[in-house]
């Protein structure tokens, strides 16, 4: 039987010429099968009908003025929406298909079957319109994808559905809201070859970052069985992101997160009744499992990589892994439709001016902030009683929801991922998203007002009460190029992405800190030491966070490489200056299981601090965990721009000593380019600059406790406040005595400034200038502000 194709046609027989033909999901199969598949991208094969089949088929069944007839009754308003569609779509699902088309389908079937030593090979039956997955408009979820469907009744079944899902309510009212032809487009079905990942994981990846643009970074999203779940945000998938520039090294690992999703449940074949798939409830194990290894991260990563690279644009791919073989897949290809196309000239920054107690967590999508009253909507027949302006709560959405996402405020859903429909939805409408909150719909009642904040990084907040909070639009084009090095100062590892596009060099102060309070929790003698642990509460709270880490020490080591790692790869190749733990003996005693390890002292901000900590035998070995942090990110992750820079080091027997144990710990000052910094926050630190430039690459100014040590005045006392001020005349002349010490001939080390001063006084910017400062490290909001500044400050010298 000969395969007519004027009708079908074999997916290695297509490519990107062919998209008015079979629509851009399958002539984008058929070119990846063409031009990738010899640098190892698998894409299972398959077959596409043609435009040329549907318009046949639409002939054949005298269906053209009578669908014609139907959608001008709608756009007349003559008669609704739902009417129509439904009408459409019954007379497309009563046609006959012509002879001719039912032959070729049947040639093409029997044929994939025989490749597949079958007799009837189970495939996927996805629909592909001729206008689809266009840069400018993805008409995402808009048509129907069927499953698991073997054998020749249920394909025509199949075929028949998916031409019918070219009418559904969402497309025809996309259609209209774009401006397409409802009779100028055609739908294609693609008949590929199933990747049983039922018994396996499956997922969605895009090689740009969704939510801030940054290019260089992939994120994977996976759950156990078939996809359809991640792709509705069903569930909330694992999440997996890697720093693109150092994927051609094969002895890198630059993976920068690993966030376990819940994966409450999974899609797989069903057997008997007329359902081919089904959903399960996942086992304990899958849920506390990542469904992908760091060799399969990798590999999807690299595909990716390959996928944008050929395409030469942020591609959206769907990829699956087949569980007899262990082999993975991509199964779909499309461009990413929103941030591809984004060519800010500005930058809008959300701040919350209010404080208020957190409701719920989830991620978040988007930047920015909203508030309002919740609409609590369950069911897609209750989406009438949505109130314009509400906040959108519920489980998940579809395509059918997108009418009242339009007119929300923001939306909260209870299940989903990064990639999942409300996401993709909300980044194209430009208003803020939770997905993944687990209780959304249960915690958040009708009219409870809320605030809904996606400011804080990928962790979206829902708070009580209407906050006040500003936007501000800070203008990127113009901004004059200075000799002096403008770094960032940053301490939230998911902030770090939303500031990639200010023109700075790098990021002079990160903060370990942050990381260990926020993200890990535990103190981390607390882990070493956790079996002799006596506190019964928090050993139980560790048990819980290290859930899956056998090593309780490797959660910490883990989960501060990582942070570290996105922080670094925001600013990759510039430097990222890395200050070692900074706490005082009162906030280490306020992390989970540290009051067994730490002093009370009745002065902790000139106690047991900063350097005095990482050679005492009191704190040696939590400073190693530290160290192999540090050595993870820039020898197995691969980036090696991680500097970093010792705090509060009191006497030069002090420098000697941290910068044995950093040797100990495998940090050789030079090695692999290793430069190690030194905080300028103790008069002495100015007193010993020469020795100390003898021991280290660098200095960072902290102004603010070296003004206070300087002063003697408490920052934190209000009494006091008129007193302390960084721009006093003992602290510039204390700051210009370390330049000259420094930079003089025979003996020339970087000094820096991360202390807030420069944000705070701009003048003072001006003045570090003037006196030779090398780079300047500025709150992300300042930069554009102070840099400005510095220009104007570099011109008048000459």
């Amino acid at each position: 039987m000969a395969i007519d194709e004027r009708y079908v046609r074999m997916f290695s027989d297509l490519g990107s010429k062919d998209l008015a033909s079979v629509g851009g999901k399958n002539a984008s199969l058929g070119e990846m099968i063409r031009a990738l598949q010899d640098k190892g991208v698998r894409v299972p094969d398959g077959f596409a009908t043609t435009a040329e089949a549907y318009w046949d088929f639409i002939r054949h069944n005298d269906l053209e003025d009578r669908i014609k007839d139907e959608i001008e009754a709608f756009q007349q308003g003559s008669r609704s929406l739902e009417d129509v569609g439904a009408s459409v779509r019954n007379l497309l699902l009563q046609a006959e298909f012509p002879e001719a088309l039912t032959r070729s389908v049947r040639a093409a079937y029997q044929a994939l079957s025989r490749e597949h030593n079958v007799s009837n090979a189970d495939v996927a039956v996805r629909s592909s319109a001729t206008a689809e997955d266009l840069p400018d408009a993805s008409f995402a979820g808009q048509q129907e994808t069927y499953l698991n469907v073997s054998g020749e009744a249920q394909i025509f079944e199949a075929l028949r559905k998916c031409f019918a899902s070219l009418f559904t309510d969402r497309a025809i009212s996309y259609r209209e809201e774009k401006g397409f032809d409802h009779l100028r487009i055609a739908l294609s079905a693609g008949i590929q070859k199933m990747v049983r990942a039922d018994q396996a994981g499956s997922g969605v990846m895009f090689s740009i970052d969704t939510e801030t643009g940054f290019p260089d970074m992939i994120i994977i999203n996976a759950a156990w069985g078939l996809g359809e779940n991640v792709v509705q945000g069903t569930v909330t998938p694992d999440e997996y992101r890697v720093f693109k520039p150092l994927l051609e090294e094969e002895r890198l690992t630059p993976i920068v997160e690993k966030s376990l999703g819940a994966k409450e449940r999974k899609l797989i074949y069903s057997k008997g009744g007329t359902k081919t798939t089904r959903n399960m409830d996942t086992t304990q194990s899958e849920r506390s499992s990542f469904v992908l290894s760091d060799g399969e991260i990798l590999q999807l990563a690299r595909w990716a990589k390959e996928i944008e690279a050929y395409y030469g644009q942020p591609m959206d791919m769907e990829w699956a892994k087949d569980w007899s073989s262990g082999r993975l897949f991509i199964v779909q290809a499309r461009p990413e439709t929103v941030q591809s196309q984004r060519r800010p000239s500005t930058l809008k920054h959300y701040r919350l001016k209010d404080s208020g107690e957190e409701i719920l967590t989830g991620i978040a999508i988007g930047e920015a902030i909203a508030s309002g009253e919740v609409c609590r909507i369950k069911d897609v027949g209750e989406i009438g009683e949505f109130k314009e302006g509400s906040i959108l709560v519920t489980g998940m959405t579809d395509p059918d929801w997108v009418p009242i996402m339009k007119k929300a405020a923001g939306i909260i859903t209870d299940h989903g991922g990064r990639t999942c429909h409300a996401a993709i939805v909300s980044r194209e409408l430009g208003i803020p998203a939770i997905v993944g909150t687990g209780s959304g719909t249960t915690r958040l009642e009708d009219g409870h007002e809320v605030t809904m904040s996606c400011a804080e990084g990928e962790r979206g907040i829902v708070y009580e009460g209407l906050l006040d909070f500003e936007a501000e639009e800070i203008r990127l084009e113009g901004i004059p190029e200075t000799r002096t090095q403008i770094m960032m100062n940053i301490a939230s590892p998911e902030a770090a992405f939303r500031w990639w596009r200010l023109p700075c060099r790098g990021i002079g102060l990160a903060r370990m800190e942050f990381i260990i309070n926020n993200i890990i929790k535990i103190h981390p003698l607390a882990l070493l030491g956790y079996d002799e642990l006596q506190d019964r509460a928090a050993k139980r709270e560790i048990r819980e966070l290290t859930r899956g880490y056998a090593d309780k020490s490797e959660y910490f080591v883990d989960h501060l490489a990582r942070g570290i790692a996105k922080i670094a790869a925001s600013q990759h190749p510039h430097p990222v200056i890395v200050r070692m733990s900074d706490f005082k003996s009162n906030e280490y005693a306020n992390l989970i299981g540290g009051r067994a390890f730490e002093p009370e002292e009745s002065n902790p901000m000139l106690g047991f601090r900063g350097a005095s900590r990482y050679y005492s035998e009191l704190y040696r070995e939590g400073f190693g965990l530290e160290c192999r942090s540090i050595k993870r990110v820039r020898d197995e992750m691969g980036l090696s721009n991680v500097l970093i820079m010792i705090p509060f080091c009191r006497t030069l027997e002090e420098a000697d000593r941290v910068l044995e144990v950093l040797a100990e710990n495998g940090l050789r000052r030079g090695e692999n380019g290793l430069e190690v910094y030194v905080m300028c926050e103790i008069p002495s630190n100015i007193t010993l600059a020469r020795e100390l430039a003898e021991r280290f690459d660098g200095f960072s100014i902290g102004s603010n406790d070296l003004t206070q040590l300087l002063l003697g005045v408490d920052r934190d006392n209000s009494n006091l406040a008129q007193l302390f001020d960084e721009r006093n005349i003992a602290v510039q002349r204390e700051i210009q005595r370390l330049l000259q010490t420094v930079h003089t001939e025979g003996l020339y080390r970087k000094v820096g400034i991360c202390g807030q001063a420069p944000s705070d006084y701009p003048e003072l910017a001006e003045l570090l200038v003037q006196s030779g400062i090398d780079s300047i490290s500025l709150n992300p909001d300042r930069i554009i502000e102070v840099k400005r500044i510095v220009a104007d400050a570099e011109r008048k010298m000459g």
